[in-house]
């Protein structure tokens, strides 16, 4: 029994080395016939149909059509220095680069997905994307994002970036609610900050403002005003009120567009849905 397991063990042994020595000989093969290979052909992919970054910039920043590329052996072409070169545009979220023995250098981008376009109160226009990172606006192309402007008061260097005031991290937080939802994101066309630095939401249906204050329960805040859409606004018209109020806890407050003073509209959670707790018939003045 002991004998059997030292020589399962040298057979394993024996079978790695051979392994491994057949995987060294393959690359030496590899490495022996890459030497000799000449670049072809460049071939870039980029997915999605957001374009900041087209096939004219990728060739301008790996000089391909100054043929840096195409007739050099692949051996003396830094396809690591290639993939730096890309990642240093602030538009680009990541890249790959790599060599097939066809002499064909194939380049993979993500470009990264703008969430909000922000224009700040000292006139600077950035975008922040899916990862909350600032970043510049395109010559190449405008993406179709909510707009935020007003009272902000982050600043931005003209480079990738992090958001630093608390303000625009509110923003940003609003801005990616509204994004992933297809009702909110149609109504909503547009973020206002005022100049106690609360959020006013513009919609695209009506004269009224949204006043939602901060980014804080969300959620709870817009199934509140869902529901003052679908209980107050067919009975009495959506230029009915001036300043739809959805700041505070289960509650909705509208002030007239006429006379400018406060109705109230309490909700309260009941089962799955928030329901309002007065009728739109009782409205107090």
């Amino acid at each position: 029994m002991f004998k059997k397991r030292i020589w399962r063990h040298i057979f394993i042994g024996f079978a790695w080395t051979v392994s491994l020595g057949g995987l060294a000989v393959l690359m030496g093969f590899i490495e022996f016939k890459k030497s000799g290979v000449v670049c072809k052909d460049v071939k870039v992919s980029i997915p999605g149909n957001q374009y900041f970054i087209d096939r004219e910039e990728v060739d301008n920043i790996l000089k391909i059509h100054r043929h840096k590329l195409i007739g050099r052996k692949l051996e003396a072409i830094n396809i690591q220095d290639l993939e730096q070169r890309l990642k240093a545009n602030p538009f680009i979220e990541s890249a790959t680069v790599y060599a097939d023995m066809d002499g064909v250098i194939r380049v993979e981008i993500s470009q990264r997905q703008p969430v909000l376009r922000v224009v700040n109160q000292f006139d600077q226009n950035f975008y922040i994307d899916q990862h909350g990172l600032k970043i510049p606006l395109s010559d190449n192309f405008t993406a179709k994002v909510i707009a935020a402007n007003g009272y902000i008061d982050e600043v931005f260097g003209g480079k990738l970036d992090t958001m630093h005031t608390d303000i625009i991290k509110q923003v940003y937080k609003t801005a990616d609610f509204i994004s992933r939802d297809s009702l909110w994101s149609a109504q909503i066309a547009e973020i206002y900050v005022d100049q106690d630095h609360q959020i006013e939401l513009i919609p695209r249906v009506g004269t009224n403002r949204i006043l939602l204050g901060n980014a804080d329960s969300l959620e709870s805040k817009f199934s509140n005003l869902l529901t003052f859409y679908k209980k107050a606004m067919p009975q009495v018209g959506w230029d009915r009120y001036k300043i739809i109020n959805i700041k505070y806890a289960n509650q909705v407050v509208g002030v007239k567009s006429d006379n400018f003073k406060k109705d109230s509209l309490k909700a309260v959670a009941h089962q799955d849905s928030l329901k309002l707790k007065q009728d739109t018939s009782q409205i107090i003045n």
